[in-house]
């Protein structure tokens, strides 16, 4: 690595501003600083950073891209603003009715939405924060803040590790704040450096001595804080980015009908729906009457009664699930179900639906002998069941939701049974004679003007069925771990400063400078009070920022 070399006869790093042992500025002479062009600037005292000292190989063209502050707030901003344009229009999963295909899903943006709606899908806007390129923008920040984080961190820790003493007299005159002045004849320097020391102490700064070279220091942990800050960050992105992962993140939607056990998506438990069931109130419960209509009632509760299986089968390929008990209770509103980290939620309900058809089944041969009774299960229908001692019922066909498609032919709207239609087959076993008919709108169609058996209808089991939201979120602890110690960052960088004020003894002459981050007015009144306390004839000068100044001119 090329070596810059200073008159001291100290080696620097190549990119290095100050010399690091005796704070000479190396791209100006001291009559430069005395004609107060631009001193180095102070943030790193001038150690080298590698994003402006390399620029050769592709990673040092991909490290100075992601270490600019500008590139990474363009990066924000982008960020944000596709954010927000993802909460323009409804994210698809928050739609309303069920979309089972594209075309249906692009439809249902262009029919509610208009042209905008329709370019809006087009774009991919309806699945904004899940989709490639939005993580992508993620990431980028991501990778922006640590290597900004580690291309001024690094030099930052070299220049604060060791404190500057005894630096060559243009390092202080090149300060912001500084003043000097010639000792008087017979003046004790001794007595003055623990005067100094003395204040120093007691205004709560940090000291240091080196020789007739004094420096006193306090809140260099302020220094950290930005630091500390885009840990926090980063910490915060990793989470949210891993929330995109299937075994750190669940978040689904099941329906259990009362005596169903069904999979709890992405885990290895089954959840039982014992009974449900919805509360309401009842007059007694008003602490006043309510101008409620004729058969009103509201809601009090409603709940999910419930058991959770875990399956000890679980991952082992062809094996029966082997489902062992690990939990019963209710479910409510805002009171979930929690087992090892798994959360379920009551969050819909559908009551007095449709659950099964009962017929009884006759014989017209036998002089309307009945044959037996028959259940259809309108979630799960059997394709065959046998019904008296040789007869059979077979489902031929089945549409939950029935009507009739464009092409005239039966199609089903939903998956839920709102309006059953039933194909079936009847068949005597013995002689092979078979009959077919249709089931639907609570009458039968038949293939035959005098068919030989007749089905009756009874009452149908009414069932209801609970809607349960699965979440397991494992990356919650990471996300408030890294907003917390985004916060101490935030504090830190915002309630201290770095203040460091020098007092530098030659052999006739005194030196004063000082140094902080922010809130330069502070840190003047507090040389100010030093200088005061010397009772030696020193001006304070504060300048404004020479490179502002330059460019002004």
């Amino acid at each position: 690595m090329d070596q810059r070399k200073c008159e001291c006869g100290h080696t620097n790093p190549v990119g290095t501003l100050l010399c690091e042992s005796c704070g000479i500025p190396l791209l100006q002479s001291v009559k430069e600083i005395d004609e107060k062009k631009a001193f180095p600037d102070m943030r790193y005292e001038g150690t080298a950073r590698r994003s402006q000292t390399y620029s050769t190989t592709v990673v040092d063209k991909v490290w100075n891209f992601f270490s600019s502050v500008k590139i990474a707030i363009i990066i924000i901003i982008i960020t944000l603003v596709m954010a927000g344009i993802g909460t323009i229009l409804p994210q698809l999963e928050y739609v309303p009715v069920p979309l089972l295909d594209e075309p249906s899903k692009a439809l249902f943006y262009e029919q509610t939405y208009g042209f905008f709606g329709k370019v809006y899908y087009a774009l991919g806007f309806h699945e904004m924060y899940g989709s490639w390129w939005f993580v992508t923008l993620l990431v980028m920040i991501g990778i922006s803040l640590v290597i900004c984080s580690l291309d001024r961190v690094i030099p930052l820790y070299k220049a604060l590790n060791k404190p500057r003493l005894n630096q060559h007299v243009s390092f202080y005159k090149g300060q912001k704040l500084h003043a000097d002045t010639v000792l008087p004849e017979g003046l004790s320097v001794e007595e003055k450096l623990e005067q100094v020391q003395s204040w120093y102490k007691k205004k709560g700064y940090r000291v240091y001595r080196e020789g007739n070279s004094l420096l006193g220091e306090k809140a260099r942990f302020s220094r950290w804080g930005p630091y500390v800050n885009h840990i926090g960050l980063i910490i915060f992105l990793l989470g949210v980015l891993l929330r995109g992962v299937p075994q750190f993140f669940l978040e689904d939607t099941i329906w259990v009908r009362e005596g169903q056990t069904v999979k709890v998506p992405g885990t290895e438990f089954y959840i039982e729906n014992l009974d449900y069931k919805t509360e309401y109130y009842t007059k007694d419960e008003f602490a006043e009457d309510l101008p409620l209509q004729e058969g009103q009632v509201i809601p009090k509760n409603y709940q999910t009664d419930a058991v959770l299986y875990k399956n000890e089968n679980e991952g082992l390929a062809g094996a029966k699930p082997k489902l062992v008990e690990v939990k019963r209770g209710s479910i409510t509103v805002n009171h979930p179900m929690t087992y090892e980290g798994i959360l379920l939620y009551q969050l819909d309900r559908r009551e007095q639906m449709l659950g099964a058809l009962n017929f009884d089944l006759y014989d017209a041969k036998e002089k309307e002998k009945r044959i037996g009774s028959f259940k259809i299960d309108l979630y799960e229908p059997k394709k065959e069941q046998k019904v008296g001692n040789h007869y059979v019922v077979r489902v031929m066909d089945y549409f939950p939701d029935f009507e009739l498609g464009k092409d005239g032919l039966p199609t089903t709207k939903t998956t839920l049974p709102n309006n059953p239609m039933v194909a079936l087959e009847i068949i005597d076993s013995k002689t092979n004679e078979s009959e077919r008919l249709a089931y639907v709108a609570g009458g039968f169609i038949e293939n035959t003007k005098s068919p030989r058996f007749i089905l009756e209808v009874h009452k149908p089991d009414i069932i209801d069925s609970s809607g349960l939201l699965v979440r397991k979120d494992t990356m919650i602890p990471l996300i408030y771990c890294g907003a917390f110690i985004t916060m101490i960052g935030l504090v830190m960088g915002f309630y201290w400063q770095h203040r460091r004020i020098w007092v530098h003894v030659t052999d006739h002459e005194l030196y004063l400078a000082g140094h902080t981050n922010k809130n330069w007015f502070g840190l003047q009144q507090e040389a100010k009070n030093l200088v005061k306390q010397l009772e030696l004839p020193l001006e304070l000068i504060l300048e404004q920022d020479k490179q502002k100044s330059k460019k002004k001119a």
